[in-house]
């Protein structure tokens, strides 16, 4: 099974998808002038700048809600796997990722705003609303909807749960069994609950995990502070074949950046637009900028942090598995969380362990939470045409997961790893082609953003005005607010 999918893989993420995220990215800058330098101020203000609803939520939900899903086993494990295959130079080619990444999630969010619909009363959208709209593709949003939908709840959420398994038996030596268990219980808890319960969970629990991960981070770098300026160096060094010891790997460093950069922060893949799609702003954009700076927060500093705990620590090997090393520091240390654990244990002995071990559970809760959101959302894509509303999909699709949850606790690691990767490459594919196809729409709503900033207008998004067609919930809502400023204005002529 592992090697069918590794041989799977070699045709999914071949240097051709590496590449074309690489060049989306830049693209994407290019034309937008840079938006993710120009706005970065305004990113964090938009982030406290709206509220919930009845129908959607705020703007930080929102936020809490992707950072829920791109804050998880990839900002611990995916680092360290990174680095173990690409060498430090890895680690480089993650940022160059993220940079680029940020203005891709502009693109993508903003298109699931602006196409996003109301069913049940809850705001939906996503790339299946953007491509059946905005394509006028229907067979491809329902291609993409029942491959995201599969994807995100049986293929994802076994990296994240196979991680934690493996933490909590080497920090406690509980069973993985016991841990698959408890997550069972506890996920189903709260994703029978609906979007308001999971994010009012990822609201709570994203800060937390993030802030307290970060100040140990913080502790173990500063313990190593002579180290970082020479792992730095490495780092450049080792992304550009200069290193004697990793010059021979610069296509590795390149690949394996790429790949664990996008599974952190999943920019390109459309897999974090569903969330964002239901947050309550007054323009598309603002909920696009957002976006960009999470992919900031994950990569940059999280993912960063990471990688400078483990090489300043000296904890990682760097070779394919059962070929000799190129590197090897730790002796035989499968890749992973092992390596975050060690690292820290190097500083705070006896801490180490069980602390990476819990910010682990916490990380992939809250990603397996956004999991089931985007299964959820694309399960009510396919539905939403049906006049007589069946429950009894939805509970197969939350018993499916927890099924998924469950056998991926005692599965091989590097098996999780690799279904992870083929559903995620799988998703890229489709995605990357309806944003090449979708770019001038998008790029069209920033214009409409900017040119109401300059104004000195707090931006709203009317579609009739600026002559954009297929926004069916922002059409409603210009029409409605219009004939509620046309009554005000009656009652103060009066």
């Amino acid at each position: 099974m592992e090697a069918l999918v590794n041989w799977l893989n070699g045709y999914i993420w071949s240097p051709i998808l590496v590449y074309i995220f690489l060049g989306l990215g830049l693209f994407y800058s290019i034309a937008t002038r840079f938006l993710q330098l120009r706005y970065f101020k305004e990113m964090a203000i938009l982030v406290f700048d709206s509220k919930s609803s009845a129908s959607g939520i705020s703007s930080f939900q929102a936020l809490a809600l992707s950072l829920g899903s791109r804050v998880g086993v990839g900002t611990i494990a995916g680092v360290a796997t990174a680095i173990a295959y690409g060498g430090p130079g890895a680690v480089f080619w993650m940022w160059v990722t993220s940079f680029f990444g940020a203005c891709t999630s502009f693109v993508e969010t903003t298109l699931a705003q602006v196409y996003k619909s109301k069913h049940d009363g809850e705001f939906r959208g996503g790339p299946p609303y953007y491509i059946e709209k905005g394509l006028k593709m229907k067979w491809f949003a329902i291609l993409f909807a029942i491959v995201t939908m599969i994807v995100s709840s049986v293929l994802l959420p076994g990296v994240q749960v196979n991680a934690v398994s493996s933490s909590m038996n080497n920090a406690f030596g509980i069973e993985p069994m016991i841990t698959g268990i408890v997550f069972v219980l506890v996920l189903g808890l709260v994703i029978f609950g609906g979007i308001k319960r999971i994010a009012i969970a990822s609201e709570f629990l994203v800060p937390i995990k993030t802030i307290a991960y970060l100040i140990v981070c913080l502790i173990v770098l500063f313990a190593n502070i002579h180290e970082l300026p020479g792992v730095i160096v490495l780092i450049f060094k080792s992304a550009f074949g200069m290193d004697a010891t990793f010059g021979g790997i610069i296509g590795s460093a390149i690949a394996w950046g790429v790949k664990r950069g996008v599974y952190a922060n999943a920019a390109g893949v459309g897999s974090e637009t569903f969330g964002p799609a239901a947050a309550e702003v007054s323009h598309p954009a603002k909920q696009g900028l957002v976006q960009a700076f999470s992919v900031y927060i994950d990569t940059l500093i999280l993912c960063s942090a990471t990688a400078f705990m483990i090489l300043v620590t000296g904890m990682y090997n760097v070779g394919e598995q059962g070929k000799e090393l190129i590197v090897n520091n730790i002796g035989n240390v499968e890749a992973g969380a092992i390596n975050t654990q060690m690292a820290v244990e190097t500083v705070l002995p006896g801490f180490g362990a069980p602390f990476i071990a819990i910010s682990l559970t916490l990380f992939a809760f809250t990603t397996l939470l956004a999991y089931y959101y985007t299964s959820e959302t694309c399960l009510a894509f396919l539905n939403r045409n049906r006049k007589i509303k069946m429950i009894w999909p939805s509970y197969i699709l939350r018993i499916a997961m927890v099924v998924a949850v469950f056998y991926s606790s005692v599965k091989t690691s590097a098996l999780a790893w690799a279904l992870g990767d083929t559903g995620l490459g799988s998703m890229a594919w489709l995605n990357i082609i309806a944003l090449l196809l979708l770019s001038k729409p998008a790029f069209k709503v920033l214009k409409d953003y900017e040119s109401q900033k300059k104004k000195g207008k707090d931006p709203v998004f009317n579609p009739v005005k600026i002559g954009f067609k297929d926004a069916d919930f922002w059409e409603r809502e210009s029409v409605e607010k219009e004939s509620s400023d046309q009554k005000d204005r009656k009652v103060i002529s009066s």
